[in-house]
């Protein structure tokens, strides 16, 4: 397990995954973060790459061969190589080898970043082309926080709040988990959505290009708070196991099969493309309160 740790916060990662575990608040020991009850959902943060969500039969077409990829991909199952690491910050990455090549056909070092300031944790995301022809990747994050976040409240006294006004449909999923091509209209000109449980009987929020790039978990009724930043992140998923005390707020750049899908990875919704020799770059943060 690696530890970091400033004045505010300490945070573990697991070395597997590159797993965010937790994040505790020094002054009180306050951990921001699902528990992982697997009677609920056994992870905690898992790193989707190199999908996000899953394939039309997990399987996916590239040159004319057939590969078969899990849903999120494998990285959330795979030993990371700590690169650097600091009091406050470590790098970790994955690069690809004999079992990655096997179920997906591309070189590449997948690496993230973790850094520590003040009570914000930011999360970067680089994925390097080693290759010599053109990469096709998704990326995101999963991380679930919990909720209620303090002792004597609770699910229902939280609300999502967004940083701008929101007119978003979300996109349903099919019973095999694929994203419907028509949205159903849900964030009706507003900046909060009061929790409830129920919400997510019918699996994640799925949304494409909202306005805001900030997404926070409140409540009126405590001082405690959790707010993820995400720029650059085109699709958000927001999520919970059916009855679980957490809510999942995932950046991501890429997103599940629809239901149109032919198959082919590089016409994937979502997908992408990156040259031999190019990096590509995204962060996100979580700040606690």
């Amino acid at each position: 397990m690696i530890r970091l740790s400033n004045e505010k916060l300490t945070v573990d990662i697991a070395e597997k995954g590159a797993e965010l575990q937790s994040i505790l608040r020094n002054d009180n020991s306050l951990d921001y973060m699902w528990s992982g009850d697997p009677a609920f959902w056994g992870k905690k943060s898992p790193v989707l790459f190199p999908i996000v969500g899953g394939l039309k039969n997990n399987t996916y077409h590239y040159n004319g061969k057939e590969y078969t990829l899990g849903r999120h991909g494998f990285a959330r199952d795979m030993y990371f190589t700590v690169v650097e690491q600091g009091p406050d910050s470590v790098l970790l990455s994955l690069v690809a080898n004999d079992d990655t090549l096997k179920v997906y056909p591309f070189h590449f070092i997948f690496s993230i970043r973790y850094v520590l300031t003040d009570t914000k944790l930011s999360v970067s995301y680089h994925v390097k082309n080693t290759g010599d022809e053109i990469m096709y990747f998704s990326v995101g994050a999963h991380p679930a926080f919990k909720v209620p976040i303090a002792e004597g409240s609770a699910f229902t006294d939280y609300y999502l709040h967004f940083n701008q006004t929101e007119n978003a449909g979300k996109f349903p999923l099919s019973e095999n988990g694929q994203i419907e091509m028509d949205p159903v209209p849900f964030l009706n000109n507003i900046q909060r959505l009061p929790l409830e449980k129920s919400l997510f009987y019918e699996d994640a929020l799925v949304f494409k290009h909202l306005a805001s790039n900030q997404i926070s978990i409140k409540s009126d009724r405590t001082g405690y708070s959790v707010t993820v930043q995400f720029d650059g992140f085109p699709y958000m998923g927001i999520w919970s196991a059916k009855d679980a005390d957490f809510v999942c707020i995932e950046p991501w750049c890429g997103i599940a099969d629809n239901i149109c899908t032919t198959g082919e990875l590089a016409a994937k919704e979502g997908i992408n493309a990156l040259h031999p020799g190019q990096l590509f770059d995204r962060s996100w943060s979580v700040t606690v309160q």
